[in-house]
């Protein structure tokens, strides 16, 4: 019979238990990827998974402001007699992918006061609602539902972004 060193015992374990806690993370949709252009991304639009989360959520907690279809309200370019602007369209057509994932997190998070100091508007952070993996998976459904030449342009903000070290 052929004993087995302890130092490989001890390896194949501690193996065996990285593979699954990254498993169980993942399954869970806690994985951060990296993109096609190297950039760190907590949102991916390919993680069905994470979609499919984000789905739900951005139903239970967007919808009612920003449309169930991501189509914003009418008139979304128009200000209302309040002064605020209406709810802007998450889709292709509306400006949400012109912004780096990180940006789009803090809005979310924190509300567009915190990125954009007097900005007069009904959108409200999420801090105390969401999680962070939670707003990560409302983004991801956002961009999934863009067409393949949005998501890069949006991709490329983003690094460009990251590497600039700035989400402005």
């Amino acid at each position: 019979m052929i004993r087995e060193k302890p130092a490989l015992r001890i390896l194949a374990l501690g193996a065996a238990a990285t593979a699954v806690v990254l498993g169980v993370l993942a399954w869970a949709g806690y994985a951060i990827w990296t993109g096609p252009n190297g950039q760190l991304s907590a949102a991916n639009a390919a993680d069905s998974i994470q979609v499919e989360a984000g789905r739900a959520i951005y139903a239970a907690n967007c919808a009612s402001c920003r449309g169930d279809k991501l189509q914003g309200q009418p008139s979304w370019k128009e200000r209302k007699p309040d002064g605020k602007l209406p709810a802007a369209p998450h889709d292709a057509t509306g400006h949400t992918w012109h912004h780096p994932d990180e940006q789009l997190f803090r809005i979310v998070k924190l509300g567009v006061a915190a990125i954009v100091p007097n900005y007069q508007t009904d959108m409200i952070g999420f801090a105390d609602r969401l999680s962070d993996q939670e707003i990560w998976n409302v983004i991801a459904f956002i961009k999934s539902t863009w067409p393949a030449d949005i998501q890069a342009r949006q991709s490329k903000i983003s690094s460009a972004a990251a590497k600039q070290g700035s989400t402005n």
